[in-house]
């Protein structure tokens, strides 16, 4: 065995997304990853327009940027310095910070959103906690989980770990996946469910949205039905919640 880390070996979420962070934003400003972005953007913006907001995984920035567009204040927090890194290069006001210890006062903001980062978490209940103890009452939170009731998952499980890094491969950090209800039943008791969302939700693969033509339309399909029963089989199952006044 190589004394090094190889490709699979475990890794702290740190080094993980501190080795990943060089190459992270490759072509993440079209296709499928731009698609993602947006779509997430446009579902915060739903409750943060005008708002004080926190995202909770934050890493380069590249959701928040477009948060800070409409929202009172956007602050993002990260695990990774070197993503963190490039969250500074674009303007944004970051921290490092462990989602299970949040470095804000109790009921600070009125909106806390976190993507594509709980899912990587040991400790998830203690990061639902604690992003709870920073919004406001009233407050609301959006939050997503990697669906087990997905083609996303499907294809995961047939095809193995994507490499994404020199040093790592998607399997050296935690990867929960889990239902809709499963993801219900961790909710803190301070949180309501307001609704849901899907995204990603007919992409096969990524690839899908580069082909001309093919592209424009799983896009459309994946904004017109990120809001319907489809959303139940999305990769990314999202949740509209608010904290109890």
């Amino acid at each position: 065995m190589p004394s090094s880390k190889s490709k699979s070996s475990s890794a702290s979420n740190r080094e993980y997304y501190d080795a990943f962070a060089s190459s992270y934003d490759h072509g993440r400003d079209r296709g499928y990853h731009r698609l993602i972005d947006q779509q997430a953007s446009a579902l915060v913006r739903r409750f943060a327009e005008g708002r004080s907001v926190l995202e909770v995984g934050c890493g380069t920035g590249l959701i928040l940027q477009q948060v800070a567009k409409f929202a009172k204040e956007a602050r993002g927090v990260d695990l990774s310095p070197n993503m963190l890194e490039q969250a500074c290069s674009r303007g944004l006001q970051v921290a490092q910070a462990d989602c299970r210890e949040l470095p804000f006062p109790a009921a600070h903001f009125d909106v806390v959103y976190s993507f594509k980062v709980l899912a990587h978490v040991r400790e998830y209940k203690k990061a639902l906690d604690e992003m709870t103890r920073v919004l406001k009452p009233g407050g609301k939170m959006i939050i997503d989980s990697y669906n087990r009731n997905s083609l996303r998952y499907l294809i995961k499980k047939s095809f193995g770990p994507r490499k994404t890094s020199v040093a790592f491969d998607e399997q050296a950090i935690l990867t929960r996946f889990v239902t809709p209800q499963e993801m219900k039943a961790e909710l803190p008791h301070e949180l309501r469910i307001l609704g849901r969302a899907g995204i990603r939700i007919f992409t096969l693969h990524p690839m899908m949205l580069r082909v001309p033509g093919l592209a424009a339309f799983v896009e459309s399909l994946e904004w017109h039905f990120m809001d319907s029963a489809m959303a139940d089989f999305a990769g990314f199952y999202v949740l509209f919640l608010e904290r109890s006044p």
